[in-house]
């Protein structure tokens, strides 16, 4: 298995992490904390001596600010990078053939390393093809990166997409996390929910979660 990098949250998986050889998706409206559980997965593998590649939409300074905000020391080891600026390949949203190919010679260059991929590209590639195109790309991709040794991570905007949209590509992740705000009155409670898991039984339960400075937790959900 492979570390979420929050603890909390491998004890609730009850194995330790994410199934090796796989792809998980995060999905959640902006700012709720997908990405916090994008660094923390990427951090987990430069400790424990993984290979890490982050493929992203926005400048590697704008990644970097929001680690240190939820406690990650960027003074010390980081991930490659393929991004829209400030690394040495370029992420082109119009160009997703070079995206692809980019990430997987990066990753056949690791093959004798285990391999962490993290993306924030999903969600804007999805905007800009259509979903039959994106649906065969992701398919082909993610298949490709699991003939290594390699976990892939997704994030996903909610909002951006219409709820089939989200639907039907939770269908080729081996992994789906769903992160939501749930108000009542004027009490909003942050929400964390395992959709499925490869190797694990249903989650049907709701978990409470918190990103601070300090790092990530996950604790279960009490309703009154």
């Amino acid at each position: 298995m492979v570390s979420s990098g929050v603890p909390s949250l491998d004890s609730i998986l009850a194995s330790d992490g994410y199934p090796d050889r796989s792809a998980i998706l995060v999905e959640g409206p902006p700012g709720i904390g997908k990405e916090a559980l994008c660094y923390w997965f990427v951090r987990s593998g430069l400790i424990q001596g993984d290979y890490c590649l982050y493929a992203t939409h926005r400048p590697v300074s704008d990644i970097l600010r929001d680690m240190k905000g939820v406690g990650i020391n960027t003074a010390d080891r980081l991930p490659d990078w393929i991004s829209s600026s400030g690394s040495g390949v370029k992420l082109d949203l119009r160009d997703p053939t070079s995206i692809s190919v980019n990430i997987k010679q990066v990753v056949h260059q690791n093959k004798n390393r285990r391999v962490r991929v993290a993306t924030d590209a999903l969600s804007p590639l999805l905007v800009l093809n259509s979903l039959d195109s994106m649906y065969n790309y992701w398919s082909q991709l993610l298949s490709d990166l699991k003939q290594q040794d390699c976990v892939a991570f997704a994030l996903a905007e909610e909002g951006m997409h219409a709820p089939n949209i989200l639907t039907t590509m939770e269908q080729i992740f081996d992994g789906v996390i769903e992160m939501r705000l749930y108000e009542e009155g004027l009490s909003i409670t942050p929400l964390f929910r395992v959709k499925k898991m490869l190797g694990l039984p249903p989650f049907h339960g709701y978990f409470r979660f918190s990103v601070s400075g300090s790092g990530m937790e996950v604790t279960p959900y009490a309703t009154k």
